[in-house]
């Protein structure tokens, strides 16, 4: 199967309104275009450097999202054109987010990462971190970031009951704080849960955005 094959029978098992994130990491420009030309606008990538050279060479109307933990010391590079940063994991990096994104007059949409696998090596807020991050006033005054939602990434597992468990408390979490907040988070409406191995399992739970990479482009394209 080629990327066009991939895309079509990923996009078949997924209901519209489930964004779809192709993870382009240390794909080449000519194969990201390959998935471009097949309709394909919103491209994940974990390491700024290698991001930021992609951004100057590709077509402008792609959605650029960083997917990997970030050092708040690379937010800079990114701040100018960067559309969703989906592993927020502490206040210091909300907040040199939000000082880096005003210095180009541009919100920046984020999610808050929450740990929920049994593999300590995982980044993420716990449920007591995350509440206290939200109730932060210093956060609640921030001008140009944007809390959009959750993400979560769950365990390297082939227990399929055990990775469903780890989606449906982020999906119970989420559902907590879409509730609890719904005044000062009106555009808390993102969970991005699922990527190659268990995005089908996301879906199922509630998922509106999937991190898809070895699906698209094939393991060693």
């Amino acid at each position: 199967m080629n990327i066009a094959d991939r895309l079509k029978t990923i996009r078949l098992e997924i209901p519209e309104s489930v964004k779809l994130v192709a993870v382009s990491k240390t794909k080449s420009v000519e194969t990201i275009l390959s998935a471009y030309r097949e309709g394909q606008k919103v491209f994940g990538e974990n390491k700024v450097q290698e991001m930021v050279e992609k951004h100057a060479l590709l077509p402008p109307d792609i959605e650029w999202h960083y997917i990997g933990h970030l050092q708040t010391n690379k937010v800079k590079y990114m701040a100018p054109f960067i559309d969703m940063i989906h592993a927020v994991d502490s206040k210091k990096l909300l907040l040199e987010i939000n000082k880096q994104a005003g210095k180009h007059k541009r919100v920046i949409p984020c999610l808050l990462q929450i740990h929920i696998a049994v593999e300590e090596t995982k980044f993420g807020l716990s449920e007591e971190e995350l509440i206290s991050l939200l109730e932060d006033v210093n956060i609640k005054e921030l001008e140009y970031v944007r809390i959009c939602g959750l993400m979560g990434m769950a365990s390297l597992s082939d227990d399929e009951s055990q990775i469903r468990q780890e989606f449906q408390m982020l999906r119970q979490l989420f559902k907590q704080v879409s509730s609890r907040y719904k005044k000062s988070l009106p555009h808390f409406t993102e969970l991005s849960m699922g990527m190659s191995g268990d995005y089908r399992i996301a879906v199922g739970e509630g998922s509106t955005m999937i991190r898809v990479g070895s699906l698209i482009f094939g393991a060693r394209h």
